[in-house]
């Protein structure tokens, strides 16, 4: 009976890891699909449609599950249409949170988002609500290990990027830079040093708050998840705890060492807060 147990038990967690899996891959697609749709099918030619691709890539997703989502997006092959949508709202104590979702039935997904928020101690607010706490930057990340941090703050300062940073807790470098300069910063950035850990737009907190209180930690942690667990929602933002800064002299650019805490996390592969 204890080995029968321990079968199951194991039957159990493969068969979640496999629905995660999946469900981050649905995500995945959605993402090419409408990246494609709203700008050009050439990755080459439309930045977001190849940060996309290579998110994709990473996380293994087939080759042609990435060609038949762009396919949808041109119209060659029929399949569902998905809109972009932002949702903003306060989570405990009064955090601001961005939820970024794709989805075929709008109504169906605020109603869920609601719910959600509503569940872990939040509310649901207007647009524009919260969203001016942000800023919608390029983000650049690296592994600390194999790549030298002063070798990227001396290419970071020559592509005049908005922030370099340090971030010893996690073992990352961290590139932050104006969205019209996105794609022409990542391409730099992986001609010099390979490929990056992670590519893509995304949104950074103005003034950064700290969270001290694990018991508001936790709850944060518990909303982001489950809202991170709905299939329309691709990522969530939120104002994670506060970093201490010094900015070169020379150059203006801030050199971080980050205190952050892990409270948002990425399940999609496509953005990631924590690090912000």
């Amino acid at each position: 009976m204890a080995g029968h147990s321990q079968f199951s038990n194991i039957k159990h967690r493969k068969g979640a890891q496999d629905a995660k899996r999946s469900q981050k891959f649905t995500k995945m697609i959605r993402e090419i699909t409408v990246a494609a749709k709203q700008g050009l099918p050439d990755p080459e030619l439309n930045p977001r449609l190849r940060s996309a691709i290579f998110a994709a890539r990473k996380e293994n997703l087939p080759k042609d599950k990435i060609e038949t989502a762009i396919k949808n997006a041109t119209g060659n092959v029929a399949g569902e249409n998905y809109e972009e949508i932002q949702y903003e709202g306060h989570g405990p104590s009064g955090t601001a949170l961005i939820v970024h979702a794709l989805t075929n039935n709008r109504n169906r997904t605020a109603s869920e988002v609601r719910y959600i928020f509503s569940r872990k101690g939040g509310n649901l607010g207007e647009t524009g609500s919260v969203s001016y706490l942000f800023d919608h930057v390029g983000l650049i990340v690296y592994k600390a290990e194999g790549v030298n941090f002063d070798d990227l703050f001396s290419h970071g300062i020559e592509l005049e990027v908005l922030n370099v940073e340090e971030n010893d807790k996690e073992g990352l470098h961290v590139i932050t830079c104006e969205i019209k300069d996105f794609g022409k910063v990542r391409d730099a950035f992986y001609a010099k040093f390979g490929e990056p850990e992670l590519a893509r737009l995304s949104r950074q907190p103005k003034d950064l708050i700290e969270i001290s209180d694990k018991e508001l930690i936790d709850k944060l942690s518990a909303l982001v998840e489950e809202l991170e667990d709905n299939d329309d929602v691709q990522s969530c933002s939120a104002v994670p705890v506060c970093r201490v800064s010094s900015q070169c002299p020379d150059t203006g650019i801030q050199k971080n060492s980050s205190t952050l805490c892990s409270i948002v996390s990425q399940r999609a592969g496509f953005q990631c807060q924590a690090l912000e």
